[in-house]
Formats: structure tokens, sequence, C-alpha cells
């Protein structure tokens, strides 16, 4: 019986992979957990792998093709899987992000990627590395303009963001990119697409000070969460982890403005920015 052919990179190959996958572990009699423990990991980690919500590396497709007798199938077609417009940090956590059925944020100190302007992206991308080439700079923008394509349903998916009052005040791209920024942010509330909430600095400290935190949720999946810092990005899916984090959010968002009071703090900041003096 002939194999399963070569992915072909111009249609959806992680999902494609994914269906290859969970095809061949069923084939072989294998339970998620089962196929987890020969690839040192765990049986979550291999349902996101099949779900398209993890990237294949080429470590793990080595593992499979010989876990699964599938005469190097996984190794030929990770590579499918691996180009991404996003810096190579977050290039996973934002493949998943377009997979998920729900998203809550805390944005500390900039305006999330779902929710930038073109010119915002472009402010924070040339801040990140000076000395990179134009169009490597617009080859990130685009990537963050393509991002907020999932905002265009009316209703998928649910969208919860945080975003602490520094991240609202620091002047990115200079007043009149801030004041557009923040009118976007606005709109998009106003037409209730996103669950927005500020965290004051009158509120003092909360429950997380200490970093970004980003919780996706999936129909088929088990959550993750991400955490980001300089240059560096992480997906977790220890269950316990997550739930942990997941209730951090939820006190962070006890603590925030309600959502009419901080569309107001939006609205009033939008509209001092083109005032401001230099």
């Amino acid at each position: 019986m002939p194999g399963p052919k070569d992915l072909d990179p111009s249609s959806s190959p992680r999902a494609l992979l994914g269906a290859e996958l969970r095809h061949a572990r069923e084939k072989a009699g294998l339970s998620q957990e089962e196929l987890g423990i020969r690839l040192f990991v765990s049986g979550s980690f291999v349902g996101q792998l099949e779900a398209g919500t993890r990237r294949m590396q080429p470590e793990y497709a080595r593992l499979l093709d010989a876990a699964l007798s599938t005469d190097g199938f996984f190794q030929r077609n990770c590579g499918a899987v691996a180009k991404s417009k996003y810096p190579e940090h977050f290039a996973e956590a934002a493949e998943a992000e377009a997979q998920a059925v729900a998203i809550r944020e805390y944005a500390p100190l900039l305006i999330p990627g779902l929710l930038q302007t073109p010119e915002y992206a472009r402010a924070v991308s040339r801040a990140y590395d000076p000395t990179v080439p134009e169009d490597t700079i617009e080859q990130w923008v685009e990537g963050r303009t393509e991002r907020t394509r999932l905002l265009a349903h009316p209703t998928k998916p649910l969208l919860w963001m945080v975003l602490d009052e520094a991240a609202l005040r620091r002047q990115t791209g200079g007043r009149a990119v801030m004041a557009q920024a923040l009118r976007h942010i606005a709109a998009l509330a106003r037409r209730r697409r996103v669950i927005l909430q500020v965290m004051p600095y009158s509120a003092g400290a909360h429950t997380a000070m200490e970093g970004a935190l980003k919780l996706m949720e999936f129909e088929d999946a088990p959550p993750l969460v991400y955490f980001e810092g300089v240059r560096i990005g992480r997906l977790e899916d220890d269950p316990a982890t997550v739930a942990d984090l997941k209730f951090t959010f939820e006190l962070l968002a006890a603590s925030a403005l309600s959502q009419e009071k901080s569309l107001a703090l939006i609205e009033a900041l939008a509209q001092d920015y083109p005032h401001e003096d230099p």
C-alpha cells in the first residue's frame, strides 16, 4: 500500500500534517498519551500537533517517523510548516493564535499586536531593531497586519484584552500615531468586537506585575499560555500552569477599570494626544 503523499505547501500545511499524524497514530493503535511517551512529551502536546495548534519541529518529526514507521514522511514535510513572516520567538504563538476560539491577554508595556495599526506596528518594529533593512521592517508589519484579520469575524474568536495604562501613555511613533492607535482600539470596543479593560496606575500593585500574559483556548486541543520577554517567547500547555494563570487573569480583570471607564479613558487620551506639548 502506498504511503501518504508529501504535503502541498500552498495548502494548509500545518492542518494537513496534523491530520496525517492523527491518521498514522490511530493506524498504529496508539493513544495520544502512548505516542507522547515515545516523543518524551505529554499526550496533550500530541493533541496540539494533531490539531495544528503547535508547530512540528524537526526533532519531533524524526521521532514520529521512527515511532509510526512513516518512512521519513514527517521529516520531509515539517519544513512546509516552518516558514513564517513572524520573528522566530513569536512564530508558533502567532500561528496558534490564528486557530484559537478565545484569547485573553494582558499587555503591560505596548498595545497588543491584534489591536495595532500599521503605523504603530511599524514604530514598534523599528524600535526592536533599528539596524535591520526596511524590507524586513515591512515584512514584520505585514505579519502583524495579517494577524488583525482575525477580527474580521464579528464574534470569533472571543477577545478579552487588559491593557496597562503604561501601554496607552508610552508615545510609540509620536503623538499622531498614538492618537490614531487609541481611536482604533476605541472603535473596536464600541462595536463590541473586544472586551477591553485598562489597568490604571491608581490600581497600584496587581497580580500580573511580572510581565505579559496570553491565554488561548481551542475547539479540539488543550489550552495554551504564552510568555514573552525581550526577543524570547515560550508556549506552555501544562494544565496546572494554565489553570493558575487563568486565575491570575481573572484577578487582573477584577482589579482593572470597567469596560465603560476604560473606553472613556482611552478616548480621552486619544483626544489629548494631538494637543500635547512636545
